[in-house]
């Protein structure tokens, strides 16, 4: 690496004095480049974002205000896509120019502290795809789901609007911080900014709530891959496809990113037909169809080894294969509702929103809307993954605005679709699909009549309805197909089926969807175990420094397992539950996932405030309030609520009572074992949502105390790693500007031999 020399100042930051090796094209383009870059708005780029505006304005006025019968759903799509362009070239690029101020002469961690395992330089383009495919697990598919239960307003205000003022902030925020800081946890990164007792509680309550939110993602998982050959092949074959990538792109074709990107595709589409094939036939039936605690084993296994391998060789890949797949699909999708122009009857504001008695998740609008839609507005666990795996791949500064703000807003668009294709099917099938076994008895003639004694406008299921269903996806029953994952490939094949095949391509495209979800999923849980394994290193390696080292093979396994382990049990617990498991769980998941964000935002408020930015501080102070009196609100409900339906305690007291009591079936739970099972699982959530809440609440002031003494002083000391001069360039998003073209041809005409190696090891 190049030592420091101070001789002038870099661009950003005053107190950033670094001079690059003369002997190398420049590593950052020029800044006045950049603002005259800025501030050019020619006629034809002010009249093409006026009409972006416009558009959006009349989508988001049919959305909120025009009520009928019916509306269609291409103005979902259209309000989304343009509040996300406005938001990413204007609000994004204010808090880059007044928070971030990202310098590109500063080397980032990939770069001074690459070992080739965690630490590895990663172009942009595949960082995004990996950061993505992490952050997007089951709450954008699973979440607005469930939440369409309560109507179509809510969850789309709170999806689209909460990611541009919350979501995104936080994840781009974290990322920027944590980078600055070598990477850093979430965790540790409070113990410095907040001291002793906020830090405790965060690292405490950050691995407790990761425990959680990984086990949950596992458990959709298991019920979308549940009895389904043809999925579990599928997307046991992207392991070994992602590892013929990860040794293709290290090993034998280096940098040939779009090639492999293209044999990786192919070898996909290749794995899901034959999926299809071997599904039907007696030996792939045998061997593929798999009980739901079997593949609980099977993720559990698979997320160790994921967690210990090389990041090149596994994780990488395999995220870059799942977002083609994955971003492919959703844009596919999009253009499949804007040609078949699908028709949503469900009504703006639903029969359960003001009701706590839902059979899909039980609680009002408000506060639980906002924790039923987990991940597509505002993730605690994106800021895991934002201060684990990401922030360590990162090759310039000024690419964390266009992976972290910008991959939260694609995640945002992935939600707003699930929604859409829950509220495009038809709303009796919708409530068969999603209300637990105990409550249908998991026969179509059990949710026939449960659906049509809720009493909902317009409803009136039929046996042959399901039926029917079943037949087209090959199914063989879609009764109590809960975890979202089913609705939203019900949904996606009667969309797709219009726009491609016909009603004869719908059991193909119900089970493409199966494996999108699946891989969604999937990469979630192999980052979020490895992100895991760094935060408990980093708690040990306060008291054994050596656990700090990442490269420590013995620390590596250990706090894996541990990890591991830990969410297992919680997988294993949710897919005994005989309440369903993900309908029982997923509230505390949310839960948990929002205060995760406060706590996130909480850290980020006190570094804004020690780097004396106080003008801007409204940027992190706003968001955080809202996620606090939203995620407190909930949990105290959750913790206190005499209603069973809703109260974790009301619950457990209740069946405790039926069981003292001799009874041998209570509530929806029709033996001893499932009463047994319904209170060690309420326990198991009552004191995790009274551990979490008061961690949380910890958290928040001593990071309002951090930000009090920072005001009165000024500002506060830096955790920030010292710079050091960078000796590599790249684009920063992702189609480069002509000043970057410029710089990047430079760059591509140095001689091989003169180019800086970017991987070395320990």
């Amino acid at each position: 690496m190049s030592q420091q020399r101070p001789v002038r100042p870099g661009p950003g930051d005053p107190h950033d004095v670094l001079v690059q090796d003369p002997n190398l094209p420049p590593v950052a383009v020029d800044p006045q480049q950049l603002a005259e870059q800025e501030r050019r708005w020619p006629p034809a780029k002010i009249i093409l974002w006026a009409g972006i505006a416009l558009l959006g304005a009349v989508a988001w006025s049919i959305i909120a205000f025009v009520r009928g019968e019916t509306i269609n759903a291409i103005w979902f799509v259209f309000a989304a896509v343009c509040t996300y362009m406005i938001a990413y070239r204007f609000y994004s690029k204010f808090i880059e120019n007044k928070i971030t101020k990202p310098n590109d002469l500063r080397a980032t961690p990939a770069e001074y502290k690459a070992d080739g395992k965690d630490y590895s330089v990663t172009d942009r383009r595949v960082l995004y795809g990996h950061h993505f495919a992490a952050i997007a697990g089951a709450g954008p598919l699973v979440g607005p789901v469930l939440a369409a239960q309560m109507g179509y307003l809510p969850g789309t205000i709170w999806i689209i609007v909460g990611v541009v003022l919350a979501g995104a902030v936080q994840d781009y925020l974290v990322l920027f911080f944590s980078m600055r800081r070598g990477g850093r946890s979430l965790g540790q990164m409070a113990r410095e900014e907040l001291g002793v007792i906020g830090g405790t509680a965060a690292l405490i309550a950050t691995l407790a709530i990761m425990v959680i939110i990984v086990a949950i993602l596992a458990l959709v998982v298991v019920n979308a891959l549940g009895e389904s050959p043809w999925g579990v092949f599928s997307v046991a074959m992207t392991i070994p496809i992602a590892l013929f990538m990860g040794v293709y792109l290290r090993f034998l074709r280096p940098g040939k990113v779009s090639e492999v990107s293209l044999i990786g595709f192919i070898l996909l589409l290749a794995a899901i037909a034959g999926g299809g094939l071997i599904a039907e036939t007696g030996w792939g039936q045998a061997v593929f169809t798999l009980d739901r605690t079997t593949i609980a084993w099977g993720i559990i296994i698979y997320g160790f080894i994921a967690a210990v391998l090389p990041v090149w060789l596994l994780l990488a890949p395999r995220d870059y294969l799942s977002t083609f797949m994955k971003i492919g699909t959703i844009l596919m999708l999009a253009v499949a509702i804007v040609v078949v122009r699908p028709e949503i009857n469900v009504p703006a504001f639903s029969e359960f929103a003001g009701r706590a008695d839902g059979p899909v998740v039980p609680g009002t609008l408000f506060p639980f809307l906002f924790v039923t839609i987990a991940c597509g507005a505002l993730s605690g666990f994106h800021a895991l993954i934002s201060s684990g795996t990401t922030p360590k791949m990162v090759h310039k500064e000024r690419q964390t605005r266009f992976i972290g703000y910008g991959g939260m807003l694609m995640e945002s668009f992935v939600a707003v679709m699930a929604l859409v294709a829950a509220l495009s099917i038809d709303r009796g099938i919708y409530f068969a699909m999603n209300s637990s076994a105990a409550a249908t008895g998991g026969t179509v003639e059990g949710a026939v009549a449960f659906v049509n004694s809720l009493g909902l406008s317009g409803v009136n299921l039929t046996p042959d309805m399901l039926t029917t269903l079943a037949g087209n996806v090959g199914e063989q029953s879609v009764v109590s197909r809960t975890g979202g994952a089913p609705t939203l490939a019900v949904g996606l094949s009667q969309i797709m089926h219009g726009f491609i095949g016909g009603v004869s391509m719908m059991g193909f495209w119900y089970h493409f969807a199966i494996m999108f979800e699946a891989l969604f999923i999937l990469t979630a849980v192999d980052a979020g175990t490895r992100v895991a394994r760094f935060m408990l290193q980093d708690t040990i390696g306060n008291f054994l420094p050596k656990f700090k080292n990442v490269s420590w093979r013995p620390g590596v396994w250990i706090c894996t397992a541990i990890m591991v382990a830990a969410w297992g049990y919680i997988l294993i617990l949710g897919v005994t539950d005989p309440l369903g498991g993900i309908n029982t769980f997923f509230p505390l998941f949310g839960i948990a996932n929002q205060l995760l964000a406060a706590i996130a935002l909480a850290v980020c408020m006190a570094i804004v405030a020690k780097q004396g930015t106080f003008k801007w501080l409204w940027i992190v102070a706003v968001p955080l309030a809202f996620a606090a009196v939203i995620t407190i609100s909930a949990s105290i409900l959750k913790i206190f609520s005499t209603d069973p339906k809703v109260g974790y305690w009301a619950n457990h007291f209740a069946y405790r009572g039926a069981l003292d009591r001799g009874e041998t079936s209570f509530g929806t739970s029709t033996n001893v074992a499932s009463m047994e099972a319904v209170v060690r699982n309420t326990f198991v959530q009552g004191t995790l949502s009274i551990v979490f809440v008061v961690l949380t609440i910890i958290v928040i002031l001593m990071a309002i105390i951090a930000t009090i003494k920072s005001w009165r002083s000024g500002g506060g000391p830096s955790a920030e790693e010292p710079a050091v001069v960078s000796r590599t360039y790249a684009p920063a998003g992702l189609i480069p500007s002509p000043a970057e073209k410029q710089l990047e041809a430079r760059w591509n005409a140095l001689p091989v031999e003169h180019r800086p190696f970017l991987h070395r090891s320990h």
